[in-house]
C-alpha cells in the first residue's frame, strides 16, 4: 500500500547546480540535503522543507516539462508569492482549481512549480 510521497524528482541541465541551489535555498527557503556518494557523482542536488523533498537530477538532453509539476502546499500563500517576487521569480496566479488559491512559478532552468493553499 502507498503511504506517502517520499520525493519528487525534477530534471535539470548539466552544470546548473549553483543556479538550483540559489533558487531552492535562497528563494524557496528549502535546505539542501546531501546525496549518497554514489548518486552525488551523477550531479544534481536534493532539497527539503519539512516533509517535502525535491530532487533535481541531471539530464543530458534536458528540456523542462510544459505541464508536469509538483504541487506544493504553503501556509501563507500571499506572503510566499511576495517572497518569490522579491527575488525576481515569476508568480502567475491561477483560479482554475475551485476551493484553492494557487499560483505557478518556474525555477531558473524552467521547471514549473505550483504553490497552493
Amino acid at each position: 500500500m502507498l503511504a506517502a510521497v517520499h520525493h519528487v524528482q525534477l530534471a535539470a541541465p548539466t552544470g546548473s547546480e549553483d543556479l538550483l541551489r540559489a533558487y531552492y535555498v535562497d528563494v524557496l527557503g528549502m535546505t539542501e540535503i546531501p546525496k549518497p556518494p554514489v548518486l552525488a557523482a551523477r550531479g544534481g542536488c536534493w532539497f527539503r522543507a519539512g516533509a517535502v523533498e525535491l530532487h533535481l537530477g541531471i539530464e543530458n538532453d534536458f528540456r523542462p516539462a510544459k505541464k508536469a509539476h509538483p504541487g506544493l502546499e504553503v501556509t501563507d500563500i500571499s506572503a510566499y508569492a511576495a517572497r518569490l517576487e522579491a527575488h525576481g521569480a515569476t508568480v502567475r496566479w491561477d483560479s482554475g482549481l475551485p476551493g484553492r488559491r494557487r499560483f505557478f512559478s518556474y525555477d531558473p532552468v524552467g521547471n514549473r512549480l505550483e504553490f497552493l493553499v
